[in-house]
């Protein structure tokens, strides 16, 4: 064997023996790898900008919305006339992969035949497979940060958000309003509110960003306050249910970003995203205890750097993205059961 086939072949092994090395978990709590060759290099010379929103449709393939605005002059060199290096460019908003992380669909604006939004936020797909794109734009509602979809109902949940302080419910067909509320179902109040203090009773009323909403299977509604480090949950009309605080010491930008259910019928397992102390939480979802966390803040794969939002498949994978200086998606392969 020649000494450059000895030197990549170490390479690979090195590689290989980084994603299998698995963490020692408590028994009967699922197990996860970061999986670092996912996804493949990106087509067209794209670099992907600050990665707002992701999630996953029945195929198990993974959708992204991706923010080409932020990426810097210097990311975009090839774009630019003449091009002043050989790479990169701004990729399109929204991006589809496949399991092995091929980008196998993408489309968006701005541009001719979109009204796209000013500020690319979250991504949802529903039952029906139609797709939702979140805007961060002041002129819609208050700058929303997630929505979800109670296809049966015909109900589209949004979580409102960056500027308003509530959850909003409207007809997915019309549009048409039908009810929102505020924190434990309260009415919201416009007001500007004291920052987090952990040492202060619970806040009344929610913080900026109300950052999440999803819809479980037995209909309850899970909103994430992201800043006051709390996980709501309130039936379809607003009825409010329980909270629960999630490493309450954290002010920042809070510790409860988004939220996915584990895909078995009863939905055990909560997996919570947390951006200011960069790690993923699986939660029991019927007592609410953390059972287990992996991630930590850097820039190593399966470490974290401004982790937003959180997807996972029907194969019990999850996906994270990130935004600010972090732009990247990860993978986390599920390791304890078939895949």
């Amino acid at each position: 064997m020649q000494a450059g086939t000895v030197l990549m072949a170490s390479a690979l092994l090195a590689l290989v023996g980084v994603q299998a090395q698995a963490q020692t978990p408590k028994a009967g709590v699922p197990q996860f790898q970061v999986y670092a060759l996912w996804p493949k290099d990106l087509p067209n010379n794209w670099l992907l900008g600050q990665v707002s929103g992701i999630t996953t449709d029945r195929n198990n393939n993974v959708w992204i919305v991706n923010r080409p605005g932020s990426l810097s002059k210097r990311e975009r060199a090839a774009e630019q006339n003449p091009p002043e290096a050989k790479c990169c460019a701004a990729p399109p908003a929204v991006i589809v992969f496949d399991q092995a992380g091929n980008v196998i669909k993408h489309w968006g604006g701005p541009g001719q035949g979109y009204n796209w939004p000013k500020s690319e936020h979250g991504i949802y797909i529903d039952d029906n497979d139609f797709v939702w794109l979140d805007s961060n734009a002041t002129d819609r509602l208050g700058s929303p940060a997630d929505i979800a979809v109670d296809v049966a109902a015909k109900e589209v949940y949004a979580a409102d958000g960056y500027t308003n302080r509530r959850v909003v419910v409207f007809d997915s067909e019309t549009g048409a309003y039908k009810r929102h509320w505020g924190a434990y179902g309260k009415r919201p109040s416009d007001e500007k509110q004291a920052a987090y203090d952990p040492s202060k009773p619970p806040s009344q009323q929610f913080g900026n960003p109300v950052h999440c909403v999803r819809i479980a299977k037995d209909g309850l509604v899970y909103v994430c306050d992201r800043t006051n480090d709390r996980l709501q949950v309130f039936r379809k009309d607003g009825t409010f249910v329980a909270e629960h605080f999630f490493e309450k010491e954290t002010r920042m930008n809070g510790s409860v970003y988004e939220i996915a259910f584990s895909p078995d019928p009863e939905q055990k397992y909560i997996y919570m995203v947390d951006g200011s102390n960069g790690e993923i939480r699986i939660v029991e979802r019927s007592n609410m205890q953390t059972v287990g966390r992996f991630g930590r803040i850097g820039r190593q794969a399966g470490q974290f750097t401004a982790v937003h939002n959180i997807t996972v498949d029907r194969l019990g994978n999850i996906y994270t993205a990130e935004v600010q200086t972090g732009q990247r998606i990860q993978k986390f392969r599920r390791l304890d059961t078939p895949n």
